[in-house]
């Protein structure tokens, strides 16, 4: 490999702990992008990728205040393959150029992409090992009522529009089973750590994803 960071890709389904994992990650000093997090910087006012929406679906995209209206963009694409396909078409070349730029300035030892789409899309094929955040589906239909609000339908909904918690546990490298309480999901993390930072001092065990 070329890099210079081992690259660990970071996912799980709804409501699995990913985002608690990705945190004490982030607090053991380990450099951590967030693919949701880039996928709202490039739609803000100004950058070209809102300025594109705006464009191809409407000037009522936009709020008021310039921002991107989310709601009204939402409804459309999940309603409309053609215009998710358009969206796509406009924002996943640029999420993945400043996925992929920030990959290749990193310096530290190992560095996270954090994904809920990571084996989704292409992501996966920029990392060398993918690390799932796994919890049963029962559990997880509880927690995202809990920690969303949501009702239960809507909660099993959002789950069946996932990849198969099987096949996500197929394509991982690595699995955190987060079914307890958060100071068990640390000690996982903690534990990986160790693991990911002795792996970092072997370059020649790196390859790519994808290649699995």
């Amino acid at each position: 490999m070329s890099h210079s960071s081992l690259r660990i890709g970071l996912t799980g389904g709804i409501a699995s702990g990913k985002s608690a994992a990705a945190r004490h990650f982030m607090a053991l000093g380990v450099p951590l992008i967030n693919a949701d997090q880039v996928a709202r910087d490039i739609v803000a006012p100004g950058e070209p990728c809102l300025a594109a929406i705006a464009e191809t679906f409407g000037q009522n995209m936009l709020l008021p205040d310039g921002n991107l209206n989310r709601p009204a963009l939402r409804a459309l694409v999940f309603a409309d393959a053609d215009a998710r396909g358009k969206l796509e078409a406009i924002t996943h070349p640029e999420i993945g150029r400043r996925i992929r730029a920030w990959l290749a300035a990193q310096k530290s030892p190992y560095v996270i992409l954090e994904s809920p789409l990571l084996l989704e899309t292409r992501q996966h094929e920029w990392v060398n090992r993918v690390l799932v955040i796994d919890v049963p589906e029962a559990l997880q239909i509880e927690r995202a009522v809990a920690r969303d609000g949501v009702p239960v339908e809507q909660a099993k909904a959002i789950l069946a529009a996932q990849m198969p918690r099987a096949l996500r546990q197929s394509r991982a490298d690595d699995i955190i089973t987060n079914n307890k309480d958060l100071a068990v999901l640390q000690a996982a993390v903690e534990q990986l750590h160790t693991q990911y930072l002795a792996l970092a001092t072997q370059p020649s065990q790196w390859r790519p994803h994808a290649e699995r």
